[in-house]
Protein backbone atom coordinates (compact mmCIF):
# COMPACT_ATOMS: atom_id res chain seq x y z
CA UNK A 1 0.00 0.00 0.00
CA UNK A 2 2.86 1.75 1.08
CA UNK A 3 4.49 1.62 -2.86
CA UNK A 4 0.93 2.63 -4.45
CA UNK A 5 0.48 5.57 -2.31
CA UNK A 6 3.86 6.75 -2.80
CA UNK A 7 4.24 6.03 -6.60
CA UNK A 8 0.74 7.90 -7.16
CA UNK A 9 2.03 10.52 -5.32
CA UNK A 10 5.29 11.38 -7.14
CA UNK A 11 3.59 10.90 -10.87
CA UNK A 12 0.90 13.75 -9.78
CA UNK A 13 4.20 15.79 -8.31
CA UNK A 14 5.77 15.14 -11.96
CA UNK A 15 2.98 16.05 -13.52
CA UNK A 16 2.12 19.50 -11.99
CA UNK A 17 5.64 20.57 -11.96
CA UNK A 18 5.63 22.63 -14.98
CA UNK A 19 2.37 24.31 -14.00
CA UNK A 20 4.60 25.69 -10.81
CA UNK A 21 7.77 26.22 -12.78
CA UNK A 22 6.66 29.09 -14.65
CA UNK A 23 9.65 31.77 -15.29
CA UNK A 24 9.14 35.46 -14.88
CA UNK A 25 10.18 37.51 -18.40
CA UNK A 26 13.84 38.55 -19.38
CA UNK A 27 15.09 42.08 -19.66
CA UNK A 28 13.52 44.05 -22.59
CA UNK A 29 14.83 44.87 -26.19
CA UNK A 30 17.99 46.93 -25.86
CA UNK A 31 16.73 47.95 -29.09
CA UNK A 32 19.64 50.07 -31.64
CA UNK A 33 22.23 47.19 -31.20
CA UNK A 34 23.10 45.07 -34.37
CA UNK A 35 21.84 41.35 -33.49
CA UNK A 36 20.38 42.85 -30.56
CA UNK A 37 16.66 41.90 -29.93
CA UNK A 38 14.37 40.01 -28.18
CA UNK A 39 16.56 36.68 -29.12
CA UNK A 40 16.01 33.73 -26.34
CA UNK A 41 18.71 32.25 -24.32
CA UNK A 42 19.41 29.17 -26.01
CA UNK A 43 18.49 30.23 -29.56
CA UNK A 44 15.22 29.74 -29.51
CA UNK A 45 15.47 25.99 -30.51
CA UNK A 46 12.62 23.60 -30.08
CA UNK A 47 12.08 21.02 -27.40
CA UNK A 48 8.54 19.85 -28.24
CA UNK A 49 9.59 16.91 -30.51
CA UNK A 50 12.50 15.56 -28.44
CA UNK A 51 10.86 15.50 -25.03
CA UNK A 52 8.03 13.29 -26.87
CA UNK A 53 10.25 11.07 -27.74
CA UNK A 54 11.33 11.45 -24.03
CA UNK A 55 7.95 10.65 -23.01
CA UNK A 56 7.46 7.54 -25.60
CA UNK A 57 10.49 5.61 -24.70
CA UNK A 58 9.81 5.91 -21.01
CA UNK A 59 6.61 4.36 -21.37
CA UNK A 60 7.48 1.63 -23.90
CA UNK A 61 10.11 0.66 -21.13
CA UNK A 62 7.86 0.75 -18.61
CA UNK A 63 5.41 -1.40 -20.21
CA UNK A 64 8.14 -3.66 -21.28
CA UNK A 65 8.98 -4.06 -17.50
CA UNK A 66 5.67 -4.35 -16.34
CA UNK A 67 4.80 -7.67 -19.09
CA UNK A 68 8.38 -9.04 -18.21
CA UNK A 69 7.03 -9.23 -14.07
CA UNK A 70 3.62 -10.28 -15.37
CA UNK A 71 5.23 -13.24 -17.31
CA UNK A 72 7.55 -13.91 -14.54
CA UNK A 73 5.43 -13.84 -12.05
CA UNK A 74 2.70 -16.50 -14.10
CA UNK A 75 5.64 -19.07 -14.69
CA UNK A 76 5.95 -19.32 -10.76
Amino acid sequence: MKKILFSTILIASLMLFPVFSFASDGPGDPGGTPGGGDVPIGGGAPIGGGSLILIGLAAAYGAKKLYEMKKEELEE
